[in-house]
């Protein structure tokens, strides 16, 4: 399984959105870790982080902690919930997701936005689901 979640983290640094957020991801059984920098790229105009962003690392690392358990397919976010916590205008972000429920069909994921001082920013949780896309079938995770 190693070999898979290395895959996922090639194939999501791969990923032409990352090129701008330049995230770092870590896969592991059932969770993953994301962290990202904040820039003033990802501000608003009242010089705080976007709400974009507050979304983007929560699925992110909800979806690759499913795509953990799902070696063979490629997974789509069906649903994802976010709650704002806390203006962000500088630090390190640090998301982690952990996989909490799965049924044959569908996966839920939770997953904290952290700032570098642990104090957490976001809460989202989302439902996850596999695709047709074969993994192996994508160029950036071979």
């Amino acid at each position: 399984m190693k070999d898979h979640f290395r895959k996922l983290e090639n194939m999501y640094h791969s990923a032409p959105v990352n090129q701008f957020y330049s995230p770092r991801l870590r896969v592991a059984q059932g969770n993953s870790t994301l962290t990202m920098e904040v820039r003033e790229e990802f501000f608003h105009a009242a010089g705080a982080l976007h709400g974009s962003v507050y979304f983007k690392a929560p699925d992110d690392a909800a979806f690759f902690a499913v795509n953990s358990l799902v070696p063979g397919h490629f997974v789509v976010t069906v649903s994802f919930n976010i709650y704002l916590l806390r203006p962000v205008q500088s630090g390190t972000l640090r998301s982690e997701g952990t996989v909490t429920s799965e049924t044959k069909s569908l996966f839920v994921a939770d997953a904290g936005l952290y700032l570098d001082d642990d104090r957490v920013v976001a809460r989202g949780s989302g439902s996850f689901m596999r695709s047709r896309v074969p993994l192996n079938s994508i160029e950036s995770y071979g």
